[in-house]
Formats: structure tokens, sequence, C-alpha cells
């Protein structure tokens, strides 16, 4: 009898991005195999709210779409990442950020020179979109009514994650260290505070507010979210870019209490001289996620120089977080802030599951 095992040679499908639509309410895949019943490898899919507007970009190894073009318009460069609202189309390239308006015959807008932007970092509102500057480490602010730009020295190095809230008030970023991360008011690009992921350098994968903008989320491949606190702002808001609006850094929970429990350190970060570590905002809760090590194992027809996204972050309300990974194992968890009764909060995964059927 023969007891050996059969070589199991069934190839599963694998997620090579995976995105949010506006909301967060619905999330879209683009595979090895294809995006839904099509046949063609898909390196980026990105959805506009719940319209049947999908923008698709191939793999560039063996896809119906090039790498130069998207389902909706093509372009002379390789795109690495598409973005889409009900007014504007943005192309991110290497080099260049394309801006068209959403129409028939979409018409291009403008067009921005960048610093490399590999991971084709952008973020579009319904006024505003915001991108790398020409030099790392600065953030370019375009208002699309009037075409406006400004400049943010938002980090001394190269820009690894951005994120605008969905009302496009406020921005995120982090570089390429991974260690602090930066929130600015757009109209008037101050900075409005700072927080410390860690000491260690990671790769920020993914930064996210809340509905209300009292939260940001944050991924890295340390395969931990934090959730942070955004300080309450003072009546100094309004005033103008040259001076920054102060901010209140103590924490008022749900019920009106308040904490300090963003400050790590407790005491010692009010002990003058002490290195800022000590007096800098940390988060407020943190959990682990499933970031899997498939990445070394991407089915053969996929681009090598493709990485695949993990730790994709997405809320649900101001309770209630997604993580999405790509790759084989592809998975969607999901997280709540939970209050104890003496204030505290955490993070904790309420369930998890693999999106993409195996078989």
């Amino acid at each position: 009898m023969n007891v050996r095992p059969a070589i199991d040679s069934t190839t599963y499908p694998a997620a090579l991005s995976v995105s949010f639509n506006q909301d967060s309410s619905c999330f879209s895949v683009g595979m090895d195999t294809g995006f839904s019943n099509l046949n063609a490898g898909i390196h980026h899919v990105q959805m506009l709210g719940k319209t049947n507007f999908i923008a698709l970009i191939g793999n560039g190894k063996s896809s119906r779409f090039p790498k130069n073009k998207v389902g909706l318009l093509s372009d002379q460069s390789d795109i690495r990442k598409v973005c889409i609202s009900k007014s504007y189309i943005c192309l991110i390239s290497l080099n260049t950020v394309e801006v068209h308006k959403f129409q028939r015959f979409p018409e291009l807008w403008h067009s921005f020179e960048t610093s490399d932007n590999p991971l084709g970092l952008c973020c579009l509102g319904n006024q505003l979109v915001a991108f790398p500057g020409r030099t790392p480490g600065q953030i370019q602010l375009v208002e699309l009514t009037s075409g406006n730009v400004s400049i943010i020295p938002a980090h001394g190095s190269a820009l690894r994650a951005l994120e605008m809230s969905k009302d496009s008030r406020i921005l995120a970023s982090a570089s390429q260290t991974g260690t602090l991360i930066r929130i600015f008011a757009t109209h008037n690009c101050a900075r409005i505070t700072e927080l410390r992921r860690g000491v260690d350098n990671a790769i920020i994968f993914s930064l996210a507010f809340s509905p209300s903008n009292k939260l940001l989320a944050a991924t890295s491949d340390k395969a931990t979210i934090h959730i942070f606190d955004i300080p309450k702002l003072s009546n100094s808001f309004s005033t103008g870019p040259s001076n920054p609006p102060e901010v209140n850094s103590t924490n008022i929970t749900s019920d009106g209490k308040e904490t300090n429990n963003s400050r790590k350190w407790g005491v010692l970060g009010r002990v003058p001289l002490l290195p800022r570590v000590f007096s800098d905002i940390y988060s407020f809760a943190s959990a682990h996620f499933e970031i899997g090590d498939d990445q070394l194992h991407m089915p053969s027809n996929v681009d090598s120089g493709l990485k695949v996204p993990k730790g994709i972050l997405g809320w649900i309300d101001d309770e209630v977080l997604i993580v999405l990974s790509a790759g084989l194992d592809s998975r969607w968890e999901k997280f709540l802030i939970v209050q104890n009764g003496d204030g505290t909060r955490h993070c904790v995964r309420k369930g998890w599951k693999k999106y993409l059927n195996a078989g």
C-alpha cells in the first residue's frame, strides 16, 4: 500500500494588491490570475465608492494589461498607482503625478514632478491632492480648483507613507525611518503634532484616520498596529502658517476623564534635558496582526520586483477597523477599540478570514 501523501500541485491565487474604496465599506483585489473573471494579471486595482468604476494596472510580466497602462487611461511610463474620485483621476509614476479630469473622455489637467516615488504615494480628496515633493521628505499639496501648490517640509528622508483624512482637513506622513508620524493641517500646512511609533526603525505599511479624525492607526513590518490619539486642537488652530497651532496633548476618554497614557514614560517626560523619546507621544493601544512570510513564495508569473501590500488599514467607525494583507496568505482581520472600566483602552482582534477562495 502506498502510504506516501500525494503531492498537491494545485496553485492558489495570490493577491497582488488590495485597497479600500473611499469610505472603507468595500475593498478590491488584483490577483495574479486576474480581476474577477478577467484572465489577466493585475498589479493594482482601485475602486471608486460603490460605483462600477474600477481602475486596473497590469503586472507587466504575463498580463493583458502592461504596466504602462491603466484600464481607464494610458501613459508612457510605468504607473505605480492610480487614485480616483468623482471628479479626478491621478496617475502616479516614479517621478510624475498626472491629474486628469474624470469625464467621458478624460482630460489631462496638470502634471507635477516628484522625487522618486516607487510606492506611488498619493492622497486624492474632493478639493486637494497630496503627493511627494521634488525634494525627498517634502509633500506637495495642490488645490484642485485653483492649482495652487503648497510645500510641506515633512521629513529629513524620503516618504514611506502618506494619508489624508476623508474631509481633507489633516494629513499624516511617515518617512523611511518609520519612527515618527507627523500630522499637518492642510489649510495652512502647519504641523499639528508628532507621534512616536517606536525607537527602532521600521517600514510603515499604512496610515489611516478614523472617521471622526480623533484617532490614527498605523501598521508596520513589526506586524503591529498602533492606535494614537490625535490631540485636540486649541482655539489657535485658525492662526497662519507661521504660527503652528497649539495642541492639547492630554487624552480625554469618551466618559470625559483625562488620561496621559500616551506619555509612555510618565513623570520622566517632564524632566528637563532628557532625550525627547521620554516626552514624545506614543500610541495608547497596539495589537499584533498577521503579516505572513509569503513574499518569498509568490507565483513565478508575477513580476519579481513587486512587493505585495501588507497591513492596509480601513476604519469602519471609531471603534472598528479592518486590516487587509495581500500575497498568498491574503487575509482580512477585524479589530476593536475597547475601553475598560478604569478608562484605559485596548485594541483587540475580533476575527479574521482568508478572502480568496483556496481551491
